[in-house]
């Protein structure tokens, strides 16, 4: 009898992980040709179609032309000081701190970064590696804070330490070669301690700092809190904060845009230059004509259309930056909403680079 319980059980069992397989592939399918379907729409039927599915959505839109910046915001009242995470655009800004180390002298592309870390003596990556994603780091490593944080619902890289960081690098065996493009926020996250250890200030310090240059005085490392609701969580000492903490509004993002495609400073124009092709490819990305071609310093670089771009995103909003320096056009799009949800934020400001461009 027991035998024949155990039995109908692994049946039951099987049947239930068929029946998951069968769902997903169909969803699949109907995502897909729900994306052929949208990858038609303006830029506006595509803000709209997001908002007619996602309650409570707020999308902020900069635009950079010939007529300087025009702001929309849809979903709300009409407001330019709504706190976003940007994600991973974050790492945009630690680019930007790079490239300044770079010019003064304190970092050099092609150096190992055990130049400036203590770590075991064997091969490690090169900054240039680690910039472009191609330094045979994962995106990230598990842990068990890692696993809590995902159990939790907390950020998934919350409480997770430099120390930590650190350890992991110790731990980690690579080649010396360039790997294939895998985009890395624990590579990213590295460069944010060598900056510590060649400026002998905190990462987060050395981010307050260049942000007030820019005069985005209303961007911040992330807290938790904001005007809005679903923030994540990190401790002031978080070792990914260079990956992913900053919290901004769009009228401070369009001060940043307007930096990137007008500056004349060296290290901002390095960025922007190609490092390594990598040809990366995505089925919806190649839907919408949004690619990835090179990869400058943390900027992914579409040649066929000429953009520059970066986007990002956490669990409960997702954004996209993109540019195009010679024509003097940019874009920049915030929302308060999950990159899971229909129709990301990377999809819509790639449709409206191209508008502004074609």
């Amino acid at each position: 009898m027991k035998k024949r319980r155990l039995n109908i059980f692994a049946i039951i069992v099987i049947i239930i992980i068929f029946l998951y397989f069968i769902y997903n592939f169909i969803s699949g399918i109907i995502y897909k040709n729900k994306m052929k379907e949208i990858s038609q729409y303006t830029s506006r039927q595509m803000i709209n179609y997001t908002l007619n599915n996602n309650e409570n959505a707020i999308v902020s839109v900069a635009i950079y032309d010939e007529n300087g910046i025009t702001y929309n915001v849809y979903g709300a009242e009409y407001n330019l000081n709504y706190d976003y995470e940007i994600g991973s655009i974050t790492k945009t800004f630690t680019a930007m701190l790079v490239s300044k180390a770079i010019e003064e002298g304190k970092i050099n592309l092609d150096d190992n970064i055990s130049n400036y870390l203590e770590l075991e003596n064997r091969y490690y990556p090169t900054i240039k590696r680690i910039i472009t994603h191609t330094s045979g780091f994962k995106p990230y490593y598990l842990s068990f804070q890692k696993i809590k944080n995902y159990f939790a619902g907390e950020n998934d890289f919350y409480n997770i330490s430099k120390e930590q960081i650190l350890k992991e690098l110790n731990k980690t065996k690579l080649e010396d070669k360039d790997y294939n493009f895998n985009y890395s926020n624990f590579g990213v996250s590295t460069l944010g301690l060598v900056l510590e250890k060649v400026y002998n200030k905190n990462y987060n310090e050395l981010l307050e700092e260049y942000l007030k240059q820019l005069d985005m005085n209303n961007t911040t490392i992330a807290t938790g809190t904001g005007n809005l609701s679903g923030y994540w969580k990190w401790n002031e000492n978080d070792g990914y904060i260079p990956a992913g903490a900053i919290i901004s509004n769009i009228e401070d993002m369009s001060k940043y845009l307007e930096t990137l495609i007008t500056s004349d400073e060296n290290y901002v124009i390095r960025t922007q230059e190609a490092l390594k092709e990598v040809n990366a490819k995505n089925d919806i990305y190649s839907m919408f004509d949004v690619n990835v071609d090179n990869v400058g310093i943390t900027w992914m670089i579409d040649n066929k259309n000429d953009i520059i771009w970066h986007n990002g995103s956490t669990t409960n909003f997702n954004s996209y930056i993109g540019f195009n320096r010679e024509k003097k056009v940019g874009v920049v799009i915030l929302s308060n909403i999950s990159p899971q949800k229909d129709v990301n934020m990377t999809l819509i400001g790639n449709r409206i680079m191209h508008e502004l461009l074609y």
